[in-house]
């Protein structure tokens, strides 16, 4: 208990963060020149017990988002961004467990702390690679459908592998903490506006965010503690030809081992918010930092 409630306080305070770094340059106009509006568009994808491929885009989706970078220094800035996507996977498209048969989609909300350095100065360079890495604060909530019908089900109140009632399973917390980093290439258009492609990876510490992690409850425990619909949606095995039944010998649903991971790729837009007050000036930011 004492760790959902820490969690969702470290995603409430990066919220609050987020809120007032926004607040924060709209009304600091004086040093506004450090600050870059920062826009994302791309996509978002997943890889877990559903996809476990590191990269593809088989099962991608659109994925958007804002944020702001201060500039420490010429290559070196903090960075604050807000993003939400869509995950999802199907054993079906996956054909490493067909007889399962699960899948799952959801919603990311995904709020992203961190500093982000680049190898060459764009004051003098127009391309330059670049690296990032912080913390994030992130928001899921796993669903699926029944069969024949368009009605969301959602997966994490079912408890599909005992979350709740069994050998001391907990439900896994809908809001999470992840470690981001990644990487990219930015070019210059010129001393106010960068255009860049951005692939920023997200380790997970959950194994959850696809509802799939460790092993099948045995069919009568899972039915008299949770009921007949966590039953069906533990394992749709029933649904394909020829219909399997319940799993009773290979207890294994998903690796424990793996954590999940999320990701999103796309092209990255930097906008000086105050470009009238480099003019005149040097474009060097100088700091105490040495060789930045």
């Amino acid at each position: 208990m004492q760790r959902l409630i820490s969690l969702h306080h470290l995603t409430h305070t990066m919220n609050r963060f987020f809120i007032t770094l926004i607040f924060f340059i709209c009304i600091n106009s004086v040093q506004a020149q450090y600050f870059h509006l920062s826009l994302f568009g791309g996509s978002s994808n997943y890889q877990g017990d559903l996809q476990d491929k590191k990269f593809t885009f088989q099962q991608s989706h659109v994925a958007f988002g804002a944020g702001v970078l201060y500039e420490i220094s010429d290559r070196f800035f903090a960075r604050a961004n807000f993003t939400i996507g869509t995950i999802s996977a199907d054993d079906k498209l996956a054909a490493k467990n067909t007889t399962r048969n699960l899948n799952f989609t959801s919603k990311l909300t995904d709020i992203h702390l961190g500093v982000e350095y680049l190898f060459i100065n764009l004051y003098d360079h127009k391309l330059a690679p670049y690296v990032f890495a912080g913390i994030s604060g992130y928001h899921f909530n796993p669903y699926t459908t029944a069969a024949g019908s368009s009605t969301k089900v959602y997966l994490q109140p079912l408890g599909t592998e005992g979350q709740g009632f069994y050998k001391g399973k907990e439900k896994y917390n809908l809001n999470q903490i992840a470690i981001p980093f990644g990487g990219g290439i930015k070019f210059a258009v010129n001393d106010n506006l960068r255009l860049g492609f951005e692939i920023g990876l997200r380790k997970l510490l959950t194994d959850y965010i696809d509802d799939v992690s460790t092993d099948y409850v045995p069919q009568a425990i899972l039915l008299s503690n949770a009921g007949q619909q966590t039953v069906d949606f533990a394992v749709r095995g029933d649904e394909i030809s020829p219909a399997r039944p319940y799993p009773t010998t290979s207890l294994t649903r998903g690796n424990p081992k793996s954590k999940d991971w999320y990701y999103f790729s796309g092209i990255i837009l930097n906008y000086r918010i105050d470009p009238d007050q480099l003019k005149g000036r040097n474009k060097h930011v100088k700091t105490g930092c040495p060789g930045l």
